[in-house]
């Protein structure tokens, strides 16, 4: 993945730089990829809600204790305004455990907001890790639960 400096001119450089913070263990890169208010919020898999840049720190500093998290993009869906965006996106996670090597697919909506320093993340939600690839609805279905 191609180095982006900051400011960031699109949300798209934002997200390049907090996956590849997230794949090299780099708080100080994955924390210059969010806001600097408190206003902004994290959710991570299975976890509590957690609001202002503190909490969201402390998180990601417990995260990346055990090192590097190895994720990729899989899929994309953006939609974009000139003063926010919305990815929803399909996180892969690669997992080492007792039986090896395991991949765990995760949802997660990541939201920009353009700030005077340039474009930021202001939230990031994701879902729970899954052991296969999540189905993708593109019609209405028939049942939701």
């Amino acid at each position: 993945m191609a180095k982006h400096s900051f400011p960031p001119n699109s949300p798209d450089d934002v997200e390049q730089s907090f996956y590849e913070a997230m794949q090299h263990g780099d708080i100080e890169r994955l924390m210059a990829c969010w806001a600097s208010s408190d206003d902004i919020a994290c959710v991570h898999p299975g976890g509590p809600r957690l609001l202002g840049m503190a909490a969201v720190r402390h998180a990601f500093e417990t995260v990346l204790s055990n090192g590097p998290v190895r994720v990729r993009l899989a899929k994309v869906h953006k939609t974009q305004h000139e003063h926010w965006a919305i990815h929803s996106v399909l996180e892969v996670v690669e997992l080492v455990g007792n039986d090896g090597p395991q991949k765990a697919w995760v949802l997660a909506t990541n939201v920009y907001a353009r700030q005077p320093e340039g474009w930021r993340m202001v939230v990031h939600h994701a879902s729970p890790g899954q052991r296969e690839e999540p189905m993708e609805l593109h019609s209405v279905p028939t049942v939701l639960h």
